[in-house]
């Protein structure tokens, strides 16, 4: 049995939904390609399931963390508090704008953002706190929103892994400021290509972002800022507004494979592979991560049984050269380099079928069983 990582066939079933589309409105007569109609339902579908104020596509989740960060005027002599364990855009948002990543340490266990760890980078130039939402975990938002309002910044919420997910009956992306998504393929509600959203539950804020995704213009030809190109493709936007009614099936599934693995795992704890905490509050299921004590000797071990795996982050963001010159010296991320050598990931996309999740599942039990009877 080979299962790989990635689902091969991720929109087999949409094939000739996607070719029409692609028909439809490339022989359309207003030849509208980017933020028509389309865009435009896709984003009040969005906004009306999340009960926010308003939903901006833009075209990545990356482009959207920018646009959030400019729309506040984050700048030079700026500060923006960022988990110290994460992809590369957390960090280089805030550089790219002028302003200042500072790191917090991580919680080791989930891998998220320390909310103790976050307050304890706030200084007098903090302008905005940016947690992530990592794997399958979301961060503490409720301590994240309350440490935002204590010191009177803003709080962006990087939830580009994490739509479908809901903590304490909210949504992710509604918890602060503004939330982010992100459609690349591989996300939970991955689309045929790349795209991202704004969530907002401020108008004013959604009016600012909407007008800089698209090079800062109020009305056509007049520009009231510098902005970017960030729009999104109407061929993208109708794909998702198809595939929108089987969202929840999907996490659905997701959400059930991940519950049968932490179910199999838990015990493995004192052997050396540890999975993320059980539970449905506060869950997105976009990669299901194990910490591994031995993660290659895992990372092989799976690969013999052709199972296919994924180191997502070797190395802490403070460590990565681009971001060195924003690591305090004298300063260590334990839980972050920690996370940076343990993590390993699983297959947890909804096409895999159940004799798959077993297999997989088997033979990480199969590696923490062997380990500890050597």
């Amino acid at each position: 049995m080979t299962i790989p990582f990635f689902a091969p066939d991720l929109f087999e079933a949409d094939r000739e939904v996607l070719l029409d589309l692609v028909q439809e409105i490339g022989t359309a007569p207003d030849q509208k390609f980017i933020l028509g109609e389309r865009t435009a339902r896709f984003e009040e579908a969005l906004r009306t399931s999340l009960g926010a104020a308003d939903v901006v596509a833009c075209s990545s989740g990356t482009s959207a963390l920018t646009l959030v960060l400019h729309a506040m005027d984050v700048g030079p002599g700026d500060e923006v508090v960022v988990p110290a364990y994460g992809c590369a855009p957390l960090a280089n948002t805030v550089a790219n704008l002028g302003a200042t990543p500072v790191f917090a340490d991580i919680d080791p266990l989930t891998m998220v953002a320390d909310p103790e760890r976050m307050e304890q980078a706030v200084t007098g130039r903090t302008k905005a706190l940016m947690p992530a939402h990592m794997f399958s975990v979301m961060a503490d938002m409720p301590r994240m929103r309350g440490i935002a309002q204590r010191h009177g910044v803003r709080l962006v919420e990087d939830s580009a892994v994490a739509q479908g997910g809901v903590l304490d009956g909210i949504p992710a992306g509604t918890w602060g400021d503004a939330g982010v998504f992100s459609f690349v393929q591989v996300k939970t509600f991955g689309t045929a290509g790349e795209g991202g959203a704004v969530v907002t539950m401020d108008p004013g804020l959604g009016q600012t972002v909407r007008t800089l995704r698209n090079h800062g213009q109020d009305a056509r030809f007049i520009y009231g800022r510098t902005g970017y190109n960030s729009r999104f493709d109407e061929v993208l936007a109708a794909f998702q507004l198809h595939r929108l009614p089987g969202f929840p099936e999907r996490l659905e599934r997701r959400a059930r494979i991940a519950e049968y693995y932490t179910e199999r795992f838990t015990p493995l704890r004192d052997r050396g592979v540890t999975p993320p905490p059980p539970g449905r509050n506060g869950r997105c299921y976009y990669v299901y991560s194990l910490l591994a004590d031995e993660r290659e000797a895992l990372r092989e071990h799976l690969a013999a049984r052709g199972v296919a795996s994924h180191v997502h982050y070797p190395l802490p963001l403070p460590h990565q050269p681009a971001f060195a010159r924003f690591a305090a010296g004298g300063r260590g991320w334990p839980h972050a380099e920690s996370a940076a050598r343990r993590q390993l990931a699983i297959p947890v996309h909804p096409h895999l079928t159940d004799a798959e999740v077993e297999h997989i599942a088997d033979a990480v039990c199969e590696f923490a069983t062997g380990r500890r009877d050597r």
